[in-house]
C-alpha cells in the first residue's frame, strides 16, 4: 500500500494503538511491538518476516503533545533540550546496538493536527540538523514514508544484526559523482570549523588530546610548518587536511565496502559507521585502515559533539547516496581521467574553490601520460636492452608527487596488457617463469612501483584508483601485500626519525618512504611535479641539493633574487636527479614548468642536467598565456593544462649516448591532445641542439648569431649602478594624478589610526614588506614635506605624482634608493630595459627623467630595470648648479676604454647613451637578437665608424626628445578630438578603433586621424594608444589631457619613421 493523503489520516486518529497499527499496516512491515527493555516508545522493525524483522533495528513511535502547536523551529528547540536529550538520545544510547532505533518518528497526541518530527540519532546528542518536521498531512511528509516502505528501504549487515538505512530520508541520494561531492564538501567545512573548537577544549582539559597528538605527528612527519588553521582559503592548514581526509577516506571506504559487497553477492550491504568504517577501507592502505581505526576508538567526548555531528553527516550522506548509479560506469572509464577525478575536481570546487586554483590541483590529461608512460617504456627497451620495459621486473618506478597516480595507473595498465599478450609470453616466462598475472602482481609489481603523496586526500583517491584497478583484472588482496603509494614529503631528508607520537602507523608510513628513497634503485622517476612558486618546502636536505643550481661554470650565478630555484617544480627535479645519480643509471620524466628551458635564473640547473644526464629531450608544448604564445595563424596557444604557465615534457636518460635535442608544440589544446595520443619519443620531430657556456639553453639558438652577441657589451656592465624600478606595493594610495592629491592623501593618510586607514582607503591585509602602521611611521620619521612629492613615470607617456622618502618598507615597499635617488630632483637621464622578455616580440625599451615605477613596461613577471646615465652625490640641499658639477657618469672605466680605443676619442655620456638608445629602437637589432634579448639584459654592439656613432646619437636623441614629450614637432598634430555630447568621458570597453578613430565613449567622442600603425605601436607589451585611455576609465578627459593624447600619436609617429632610419643608417650587422 502507497502512502497517499488519504490513507495517511489513519495514523492520526484513534487510540495510540490504532494510531501504530496504521503506520505497520501502511508501512508493511511484519512487527510492531512495546519497547522490550521498557519505555513508552513502539518499536516497529522491517524485515521479510517476522523472524527476520526481529533481528533488525527498529523505528521507534512516540507521541508528544508538544507538537500539538508548535512551529518547526519551537520543536527543534524543544527536541535538543536537556529534558528531550534525556529522554530520547537516553533512549538511544542505554540500548544494546540491535535494540537501538535507526530513527525516532513522533506523533502529535491530538488527532489530525500538529507537525510530524523525523528525527536521526547519532553519536553524541540530538541535533537540531538531524530533526526534520511536517505538517502531518504534508505532501513531503508522505514523500519520505513512502521511503520507509517495506521493499523500498536499504537493509544492510552487523555481526549479527540488519540496521534499516534511514540516511535518505533525511539526506538527498546523491546520484551522480558532483551531487555526492558537492554535499561531502559542504559536511568537510563544518568538520573543519569544529577542529579548532575541539582543539581549544583539550587544552582546557591540560592534556595532550587526541588532536594534540595528531597534529605534533603531521608536522614531525610531514609537514613541519603546518599549523592548526589558516586565515586564507587557498593554503592548507591541519583543520583543513583532517576535514578532507575523513571525507576522502569514508567515500574510498563505502566505494571498496559496496564494491566487495557486490562482488561476494552479498544480498544485504555491509553496514557503514565510524566503528566499521576502517575496516572497509582497502588492505591494499594500511595507513589509512590504522588511522581511521584510532579515530573509531575515540569517544564523542574526545571528539568533541560538533566535531562527531559534522563526521556523521559525512556517514550520512554516503549511506543515503545511489552508489550503483554512482558508479555504473566506473569500470568502463577506467582508461582514462575517472569519476574518481571528477569527484576530486567537484569536491575542492565546492569546498574551497581559491585553494583548488592556488595550489594547481589540476590532474594530469590523459593524451599526456599516455605520451610519457608509452615514451619512457621504448626508452627502457632500446636505451637498457630490456624487451619487456616497464613490465621487467628489475624496473623499480616512483612517482614522487603522484597525486591521484594518473601514470602510476596507466603503467599498470601498460603492463598488465603486455602480461595478457602473446607476443610477450615467451619473454614473461623466460623472465619470471610460467605463473598467473595474479602472481606477478604479488611477486613483480607491487614490489616495485611507488607512489610519493603529500596530502592526504589525493592519496586515498590514488589508494582507491590502483585497488580497484587491480581487483577489476581479476587479482586480490587477500596476502595483506600493501600498494607502495606512501604517504610522504618526497622532498624531506632521507633519514629515519625515532619519536612516535600517536600510534606507530605515521612513523611507518615515513619510515617506508625513507627506504624507498635511500635503499631502492629506483630506474625511472616519472610524473608532474607541483609548481609553486612560493613553495613552502624549505628544509635543509633538499635546500642544499637545490644549491648546487646556484652556480654555473664553478661561479656563483649572481642574481640578485634567484627565487625561481625554490620552485617546487626545480626542488622535485633535483631530487629525480639526486635518486637516478644514486641508482647510476636510469630515466627522469616530468611535464612541469618550462621557464627552465630559458630563463638566465636556471642557466646553473640546466648546466647540472647537462652534466649529469647523457641524453636529454625538452618537448616544448609552450601555452604561456602570460607571454602571450601564438599559433602560426596570429591565435593564442592553449595549454595543455587549465593554467597560465607554459609547460614542457623533459626526459633525461643516464648511462646512454650523448644526445640533447629539443621540439616545439603549438596550436590549440585539441591539437596538441591528439598529436601526444598518436605519438612517442620516437616519432616527434626532434632537433638537435648544443647548450653551451654561460646559459646553457635548453632551446634552438643559431651558435654563430649567439656568439656573435655575446661578443658585445652587456648593459649592465656599461652602467653598473642600476636596479630594478619602484614597487609600491599599493598605487591607489602611492600613486596619484597631481602634486596636490599626493599631498592631501599623505596628510590624511599618515594620522589615520592604522585600521581606519586600511578601511578608508582600501588597503588589504598586511604583508611582510608592506604594512600601514610602517608607512605611517616613515612618513613621520623622514619628515612630513611637500618636498618629498616627486614625479613618477607610472607607464609609456604617462607621468603621475608620489611621496618618495627612499626608505624600504615604508610608503613604498621597494623604492630602490640606491638608485632612484639619482632621478629626484636632478637632472638626468635613465635607459629602462628588462632582464629578459617573456612576449613574442621585443620591445620593452624606453627613458626616463624622473622616477620610474616597475611595471611601465608590461612584464609579465619580469621586472623593468633603470640605468641611469650620471650619478649625484648623497648630499640632499646641494645647489642644484653644485650637483651638476659634482655629477659624475655611471660608465664602467672598461667601457670608456673601449668606446675610446674603437672611436679614437671618448664621446660625451649623454652621446652615449643616445646612441645606445638608438641601438635598442633598431627593428634589425630586436630580430636579429631575439633569443637572446630574451634570456638576459640588452647588449650593445659599438662601432669603430665615428661618422656612424654621431649619426645614431643624433636619432637617439630624437627619440629621447619624443619619448619624454619634449620634441617640438609634437605640437604638430596629425590629429583632431570631435565632441559628440559624450563630455569627454571614457566609457568601459573603450577605447574603440575604427577607420582612423580612437572612439571613447558610446556618445562616439573621438580622435580622429589616428593611423592604424600608430594605435597597433607597442611599447613594453603596451598598445600605448589604447593603454593611455583605458587607464583614464571613468575620468573626464580635460583639454591638457586632450592634447597630450595628440602629443602621443605625433611622437609615436615619428618613433616609427626614426626606427627606418636607424636601420637604413647602419650598414649591416654585425655593426663595425
Amino acid at each position: 500500500m502507497t502512502f497517499n493523503q488519504d490513507n495517511s489520516y489513519a495514523f492520526m486518529v484513534g487510540t495510540e494503538d490504532d494510531r501504530v497499527e496504521a503506520l505497520k499496516e501502511l508501512l508493511g512491515y511484519p512487527v510492531l511491538q512495546h519497547d522490550p527493555q521498557g519505555s513508552d516508545f513502539w518499536y516497529l522493525r522491517p524485515g521479510k518476516d517476522e523472524n527476520d524483522a526481529l533481528e533488525t533495528c527498529p523505528i521507534a513511535i512516540g507521541f508528544y503533545s508538544e507538537l500539538n502547536e508548535a512551529t518547526d523551529q519551537e520543536i527543534k528547540q524543544i527536541l535538543t533540550s536537556k529534558e528531550k536529550q534525556h529522554e530520547i538520545y537516553g533512549h538511544y544510547a542505554n540500548r544494546e546496538f540491535e535494540q537501538q532505533p535507526v530513527m525516532y518518528l513522533l506523533l502529535p497526541t491530538t488527532e489530525g493536527t500538529g507537525r510530524v518530527p523525523l528525527v536521526l540519532p547519532t553519536e553524541g546528542g540530538l541535533r537540531q540538523r538531524q530533526i526534520e518536521t511536517f505538517q502531518w498531512n504534508d505532501a513531503e511528509l508522505i514523500a519520505r514514508l513512502n521511503r520507509l516502505k517495506q521493499g523500498k528501504l536499504p537493509i544492510a549487515t552487523k555481526s549479527f544484526c540488519s540496521i534499516p538505512q534511514v540516511d535518505w530520508v533525511f539526506y538527498p541520494a546523491a546520484k551522480t559523482a558532483g551531487e555526492l561531492a558537492r554535499a561531502l564538501a559542504e559536511a568537510a567545512r563544518r568538520i573543519e570549523q569544529a577542529i579548532p573548537r575541539v582543539y581549544k577544549n583539550e587544552e582546557n582539559e591540560a592534556t595532550d588530546g587526541y588532536l594534540h597528538k595528531l597534529l605534533k605527528s603531521f608536522q614531525k612527519e610531514l609537514l613541519p610548518t603546518l599549523q592548526l588553521t589558516s586565515d586564507n582559503e587557498k593554503d592548507y592548514s591541519f583543520a583543513d587536511i583532517y576535514a578532507q581526509t575523513i571525507a576522502y577516506a569514508l567515500f574510498t571506504a563505502r566505494v571498496f565496502g559496496y564494491v566487495r559487497d557486490k562482488r561476494e553477492g552479498r544480498e544485504k550491504e555491509t553496514h557503514f559507521d565510524r566503528e566499521s568504517a576502517w575496516q572497509q577501507l582497502p588492505e591494499t592502505n594500511p595507513f589509512l585502515r590504522k588511522l581511521f581505526e584510532d579515530i573509531s576508538q575515540q569517544t564523542p567526548k574526545e571528539l568533541g559533539d560538533e566535531l562527531i555531528g559534522a563526521i556523521a553527516d559525512i556517514f550520512g550522506i554516503l549511506r543515503a547516496a545511489k552508489m550503483d548509479a554512482i558508479l555504473s560506469d566506473f569500470q568502463l572509464k577506467m582508461n582514462r581521467e575517472d569519476i574518481v577525478i571528477r569527484f576530486y575536481e567537484d569536491f575542492l570546487a565546492a569546498y574551497k574553490p581559491q585553494m583548488r586554483e592556488r595550489r594547481g590541483v589540476y590532474y594530469t590529461p590523459e593524451p599526456v601520460v599516455s605520451y610519457m608512460v608509452r615514451s619512457v617504456d621504448i626508452l627502457v627497451k632500446e636505451k637498457f636492452n630490456k624487451p619487456l620495459g616497464l613490465a621487467d621486473p628489475e624496473v623499480e618506478i616512483l612517482e614522487p608527487a603522484c597525486g591521484t597516480a594518473s601514470f602510476l595507473l596507466y603503467i599498470f595498465r601498460l603492463i598488465h596488457e603486455r602480461f595478457h599478450d602473446i607476443e610477450y609470453r615467451e619473454l614473461f616466462k623466460f623472465k619470471v617463469g610460467d605463473i598467473s598475472w595474479s602472481q606477478y602482481v604479488e611477486n613483480h609489481l607491487l614490489t616495485r612501483i611507488y607512489g610519493f603523496e603529500l596530502l592526504m586526500a589525493p592519496y586515498a583517491i590514488a589508494h582507491l584508483k590502483i585497488s580497484l584497478f587491480l581487483e577489476e583484472t581479476g587479482y586480490k588482496f587477500d596476502s595483506g601485500k600493501r600498494l607502495e603509494i606512501i604517504l610522504t614529503n618526497t622532498l624531506d631528508v632521507p633519514e629515519r626519525k625515532s619519536e612516535v607520537l600517536l600510534g606507530e602507523y605515521i612513523s611507518e608510513e615515513s619510515d617506508r618512504a625513507v627506504a624507498i628513497k635511500r635503499d631502492q634503485p629506483v630506474m625511472l622517476v616519472i610524473g608532474n611535479p607541483p609548481y609553486s612558486y612560493e613553495s613552502e618546502n624549505t628544509g635543509e636536505w633538499i635546500t642544499s641539493l637545490v644549491h648546487d643550481y646556484y652556480q654555473v661554470d664553478g661561479k656563483p650565478l649572481g642574481e640578485r633574487n634567484p627565487r625561481g630555484l625554490q620552485d617546487d617544480y626545480v626542488k622535485f627535479i633535483r631530487f629525480a636527479q639526486w635518486k637516478i645519480e644514486k641508482t647510476g643509471q636510469g630515466i627522469l620524466a616530468f611535464i612541469n614548468n618550462h621557464g627552465f628551458l630559458d630563463n638566465p635564473t636556471f642557466r646553473g640547473m640546466r648546466q647540472q642536467l647537462f652534466q649529469c644526464f647523457d641524453a636529454l629531450y625538452f618537448f616544448d608544448l609552450h601555452g604561456n598565456s602570460k607571454k602571450g604564445e601564438k599559433q602560426s595563424d596570429g591565435s593564442p596557444d592553449v595549454n595543455v593544462f587549465d593554467i597560465q604557465q607554459g609547460v614542457s615534457i623533459l626526459f633525461g636518460i643516464k648511462n646512454t649516448e650523448k644526445y640533447i635535442s629539443h621540439c616545439h608544440l603549438y596550436g590549440s589544446r585539441e591539437i596538441k591532445y591528439k598529436h601526444l595520443a598518436n605519438s612517442d619519443i620516437n616519432y616527434t620531430q626532434w632537433k638537435a641542439i648544443k647548450p653551451q657556456s654561460p646559459f646553457y639553453l635548453f632551446v634552438p639558438q643559431s651558435t654563430e648569431l649567439f656568439t656573435e652577441y655575446e661578443g658585445t657589451w652587456k648593459l649592465t656592465d656599461i652602467f653598473p649602478v642600476n636596479s630594478v624600478s619602484i614597487v609600491t606595493a599599493r598605487d591607489s594610495l602611492t600613486i596619484r594624478w597631481s602634486k596636490e592629491e599626493v599631498w592631501r592623501v599623505v596628510t590624511d593618510f599618515y594620522k589615520l589610526p592604522p585600521e581606519d586607514a586600511r578601511t578608508k582607503y582600501d588597503l588589504g591585509k598586511d604583508t611582510r614588506d608592506w604594512q600601514v602602521l610602517l608607512a605611517q611611521q616613515d612618513i613621520k620619521s623622514s619628515g612630513l614635506s611637500e618636498d618629498k612629492i616627486s614625479q613618477i613615470l607610472y607607464r609609456p607617456f604617462d607621468s603621475r605624482y608620489t611621496y618618495y622618502t627612499g626608505n624600504s618598507r615604508g610608503f613604498h615597499c621597494t623604492p630602490r634608493g640606491e638608485v632612484m635617488r639619482h632621478m629626484v630632483q636632478t637632472n638626468n637621464l635613465g635607459i629602462i630595459a628588462n632582464r629578459q622578455v617573456k612576449l613574442n616580440s621585443v620591445q620593452h625599451f624606453w627613458v626616463s627623467d624622473s622616477l620610474v615605477d616597475r611595471h611601465i613596461i608590461e612584464t609579465a613577471n619580469a621586472s623593468a630595470y633603470l640605468f641611469p646615465v650620471y650619478l649625484y652625490p648623497g648630499v640632499n640641499n646641494l645647489q642644484s648648479s653644485l650637483l651638476q658639477e659634482q655629477r659624475r657618469p655611471n660608465l664602467s672605466p672598461e667601457f670608456l676604454k673601449d668606446i675610446t680605443s674603437k672611436l679614437g676619442y671618448t664621446p660625451t655620456p649623454e652621446a652615449i647613451f643616445y646612441y645606445i638608445y638608438a641601438i635598442f629602437h633598431s627593428p634589425t637589432y630586436r630580430t636579429r637578437y631575439a633569443e637572446s634579448l630574451k634570456i638576459d639584459f640588452p647588449r650593445v654592439p659599438l662601432t669603430s665608424n665615428n661618422e656612424l656613432f654621431q649619426q645614431l646619437a643624433n636619432y637617439g636623441e630624437e627619440l629621447v626628445s619624443l619619448h619624454l614629450m619634449k620634441s617640438l614637432q609634437l605640437d604638430n598634430f596629425i590629429t583632431k578630438f570631435v565632441g559628440k555630447d559624450g563630455n569627454n568621458l571614457v566609457d568601459a570597453g573603450h577605447p574603440k578603433y575604427n577607420q582612423d578613430a580612437v572612439i571613447i565613449n558610446k556618445k562616439g567622442d573621438k580622435f580622429t586621424g589616428v593611423p592604424e600603425e600608430v594605435w597597433k605601436f607597442q611599447i613594453g607589451g603596451y598598445q600605448v594608444c589604447q593603454k593611455w585611455l583605458k587607464d583614464r576609465k571613468g575620468r573626464q578627459l580635460t583639454d591638457d589631457d586632450i592634447q597630450h593624447y595628440q602629443r602621443i600619436v605625433v611622437a609615436l609617429q615619428q618613433t616609427i619613421k626614426l626606427m627606418d632610419k636607424i636601420d637604413q643608417a647602419i650598414p649591416s650587422f654585425p655593426i663595425q
